[in-house]
């Protein structure tokens, strides 16, 4: 048996972005392109996450079109890859309450006792910052386009 290289469904491509919690985004401001990981939550429609103000935060604040990418890979003959596009949006308010929540309902399985307690205040009421003063900045990215492909041997 070959190896078969394909696109995935659209129902793959939800199940890899549902199953996953670790993706990266691709980020583009003032001539210079930023690719980060980082932890999320989807909702089958936008992907969340938290993050300090830094230069990602500030880069999709400039230019909020945004690429995010998952994988899964099984071993380098038998991988799945989605790549999405979409919109960051600032969360503030009730609905960076309703994003917070979501994502550590999400990423509470996977936290061991060294990840216990998560940095820019995951763990603690929205915006209340952490011992240095850092506010978290709770944002969505709301996918408009998705892509999926496939190697299976």
């Amino acid at each position: 048996m070959g190896t078969m290289l394909g696109e995935l469904s659209r129902d793959e491509i939800e199940h890899v972005l549902q199953s996953e919690v670790v993706g990266r985004i691709g980020c583009h401001a003032d001539g210079r392109t930023y690719v980060v990981p980082i932890t999320y939550a989807y909702d089958g429609t936008c992907v969340y996450g938290h993050s300090a103000a830094g230069l990602k935060v500030a880069m999709m604040r400039s230019n909020p079109a945004v690429c995010f990418e998952v994988e899964q890979v099984d071993d380098l003959a038998n991988w799945r890859s989605v790549i999405a596009w979409g919109d960051f949006e600032e969360l503030t308010g009730d609905e960076a309450v309703a994003g917070l929540r979501h994502l550590v309902d999400r990423l509470r399985p996977f936290m061991t006792s060294a990840t216990a307690q998560p940095t820019h205040g995951l763990d603690g009421p929205a915006h209340q910052g952490d011992t240095a003063g850092h506010v978290p900045v709770l944002y969505r990215i709301r996918l408009t386009d998705r892509t999926g492909r496939f190697e299976r041997r």
